[in-house]
């Protein structure tokens, strides 16, 4: 009776083991699943535009891009969040800019007014922008991971390295936190305006 107790202990053990096994190797399966439909963002909100995503990026061009939300600005005269403090002139050179590379196009378009618009070649999101119009602007500028560029390996260096905690997981069908009404379509899923 013993010896049998025993063989059933011994049976239940290994199949609860192998149960175990079965119930981990679905559970790693639905995590692996449940992380691979996630991707990394920043949220604009926290960002402090330190410049760690231009340097800790594993790409040799960074993933992370400077953008522009034209429903809050894009369309104004006086951008003091574009140039470099004391500047002299306002024209379109990298010299007269925050950008180091010359990435932001101020383009006229009607007196007194001026584009916005950024070369996402140019780019190296080091947010040097993105600070200058947090500080003298509006906020139009911020900085997002762009997933045409991004491995989503979903072991994001960067996230690793931003002290400000701005980085999370959003799902991959909307992997991106939009300012403005550029947001708002984007959350929505609303079709752009026709001009």
């Amino acid at each position: 009776m013993e010896k049998h107790t025993r063989r059933q202990f011994i049976r239940s053990v290994l199949q609860t083991a192998a149960g175990l096994s079965v119930v981990g190797a679905a559970g790693a399966a639905l995590s692996r699943s449940q992380r691979d439909d996630l991707v990394w963002q920043i949220d604009p909100e926290k960002c402090t535009q330190c410049e760690k995503c231009s340097i800790n990026c594993v790409l040799t061009e960074s993933a992370v891009k400077a953008v522009h939300s034209y429903s809050m600005c894009g369309y104004c005269d006086l951008c003091s969040g574009y140039l470099e403090p004391g500047a002299h002139s306002r024209d379109t050179g990298a010299e007269s800019q925050l950008c180091p590379t010359g990435a932001i196009k101020r383009t006229f378009v009607e007196d007194p007014y001026f584009e916005y618009t950024i070369d996402e070649k140019l780019c190296i999101g080091c947010g040097k922008c993105v600070k200058g119009c947090g500080s003298f602007g509006n906020g139009s500028l911020y900085l997002q991971v762009r997933h045409d560029r991004c491995l989503n390996c979903n072991e994001c260096a960067i996230a690793r390295a931003c002290p400000a905690q701005a980085f999370r997981r959003v799902p991959a069908s909307t992997p991106y936190i939009l300012r403005g009404e550029e947001g708002l379509r984007y959350a929505k899923k609303l079709p752009e305006k026709k001009a």
